[in-house]
């Protein structure tokens, strides 16, 4: 067994980072543990639950799933990566307003995914935000709150892209 560790660079949240890890290391422990962004959560170590869902290069990804050294040289953005206390993003704005969570474990990868879910479908209906999140189990809200959350992120999104112009 080869235990050489080898070097992983991503741009995590804006800032490239790159450490020494084990070959076998998981993205999601990767950014825990080494880059201690503790935003995303382990569920289930099964990627049954997405609770570690982020973004890479743009993309839902359920980061446990995904070995760090396959996203080298990629973009990683997780929900510390998204907003800040005075500048929420519409997501968590919106989840706020909506009451999108409830106990708040499985509330970054459900926002994770929804960013991704909007980028591609920007005015869904509510069948359409569902099957948008299928992957992402939450075991408190019912999952009505977090629709009507990603249905209000969804019009602040396409409210502000009104008001800048863009298509």
């Amino acid at each position: 067994m080869n235990n050489e560790l080898v070097n992983v660079s991503i741009t995590l949240n804006g800032e490239k980072v790159s450490a020494e890890v084990e070959p076998r290391m998981l993205l999601i422990h990767f950014i825990r543990d080494i880059m201690n962004a503790t935003g995303s959560h382990i569920g289930c170590d099964t990627s049954q639950c997405g609770n570690c869902t982020i973004l890479v290069d743009g993309r839902s990804t359920k980061s446990c799933t995904v070995l760090a050294v396959h996203a080298d040289e990629t973009e990683v953005i997780t929900v510390e990566g998204i907003g800040t206390t005075e500048n929420l993003h519409p997501i968590q704005k919106a989840f706020w307003e909506e009451h999108g969570l409830q106990c708040g474990y499985c509330t970054p990868g459900a926002m994770m995914a929804s960013i991704d879910f909007l980028s591609q479908n920007p005015d869904p209906t509510d069948d359409e935000i569902r099957e948008g999140l299928d992957g992402i189990i939450c075991r408190c809200t019912g999952y009505e709150f977090i629709v009507n959350a990603v249905r209000s992120a969804a019009k602040m999104m396409n409210d502000d892209s009104a008001v800048k112009g863009e298509v």
